[in-house]
């Protein structure tokens, strides 16, 4: 195995346990990985920049406010990535994540998109753009140890 630690982000909804099951799937398995990702906490995602620059009385510059200062963490974090992982779920529209993707792909740094069937014609853009399309947290998980060590587990 490699002696690096692999620095991963994981962009996407927030409403599922997709991130507990890869990063304790990658746990499980030894694997040598630093996960990232955004704020988790939908009410401090969205308030954020309400809450520390100023109150905003229009809803245009009160999301605008937050999504600039939350800009910060990501294009930080993703820059230092070697790898991202996009989740799209099947309740939300996920643009920030698609925006993800887009950033990711602009630094060169591969993705690995996550997703259901019915959302493939929706991201066959962003499909086309990734490194890998998985289903499940779980093959996200087999991926990472295949890059990782260099190993592939046969079922």
């Amino acid at each position: 195995m490699s002696e690096k630690t692999w620095i991963v982000y994981l962009s996407g909804e927030i409403h599922t346990d997709w991130r507990e099951r890869i990063i304790n799937g990658a746990k499980d398995r030894n694997l040598p990985v630093v996960f990232h990702g955004p704020v988790t906490v939908h009410a401090d995602s969205d308030d954020c920049g309400s809450e520390i620059l100023g109150s905003e009385d229009q809803k245009y510059w009160f999301d605008h406010k937050g999504a600039l200062l939350n800009s910060v963490r990501t294009e930080t974090l993703l820059k230092e990535s070697d790898l991202v992982i996009v989740r799209f779920g099947e309740k939300y529209k996920q643009w920030n994540a698609a925006f993800d993707a887009g950033q990711a792909a602009a630094l060169g740094i591969p993705y690995i998109t996550l997703h259901p069937e019915e959302h493939d014609h929706a991201l066959k853009e962003v499909d086309a753009g990734a490194r890998g399309m998985a289903r499940e947290p779980e093959q996200v998980v087999d991926a990472l140890d295949y890059v990782i060590t260099g190993t592939l587990r046969r079922s």
